[in-house]
């Protein structure tokens, strides 16, 4: 009988070898060697090596939303909005191959801007919505669809990304990330009220 914990240890392997190799290193011979089981064990708790991988990526973007929700407590609506795209750049660098995997791969069972976003099922893109409307609220941000800025300013940051890890800057991360916050901060000078 497998122990009560086994599912969490499998998912806990597998994001190692994730993180340390990206997706194409999580087999499930690899997995089951780490944990000390057999592979076929594996399917006991996942039904086959997708489904695995998509646990990986959703706890992903749940510790991420976790993040931008504990920083988004009060406050200037402005600062939040600038905070949580700075945890987006701090797992980006910290978290390259989880980073690729939930935001840059292409999957079949990935969120489609608009319909999944305004029925609320990016847990992500929510916390930056809900911010932004905080902003609109108050006055801080022009008014307009608050999921189209949300996705302005995910697209921004987003695309600042994938431009540093491409090797599109000379800059070291120290430089890239003042780059990275002024540049949101013009961004949103021309989203302020």
């Amino acid at each position: 009988m497998a122990r009560p914990d086994t599912a969490r240890q499998i998912i806990q392997a597998a994001r190692a070898l994730f993180e340390d190799e990206g997706p194409e290193a999580v087999s499930m011979r690899r997995v089951a060697e780490a944990v000390g089981i057999t592979a076929m064990a594996i399917y006991r708790h996942f039904p086959n090596r997708d489904a695995l991988l998509k646990r990986i990526s959703d706890d992903s973007f749940n510790e991420i939303a976790h993040h931008w929700t504990a920083r988004k407590s009060g406050g200037d609506p402005i600062a939040q909005l600038i905070a949580i795209q700075m945890i987006y750049l701090d797992y980006a660098i910290a978290h390259p191959h989880l980073f690729d995997h939930a935001f840059s791969v292409r999957r079949e069972d990935a969120r489609r801007f608009p319909e999944d976003f305004r029925a609320r099922r990016s847990p992500t893109l929510n916390v930056v919505h809900d911010a932004v409307v905080e902003a609109q609220d108050i006055g801080a941000l022009r008014t307009g669809d608050a999921w189209d800025i949300a996705m302005t300013l995910w697209a921004h940051s987003h695309g600042l990304v994938a431009l540093y890890r491409a090797g599109r800057f000379s800059f070291d991360a120290r430089r890239f990330q003042a780059f990275y916050r002024d540049s949101l901060g013009r961004l949103l000078d021309g989203l302020k009220a």
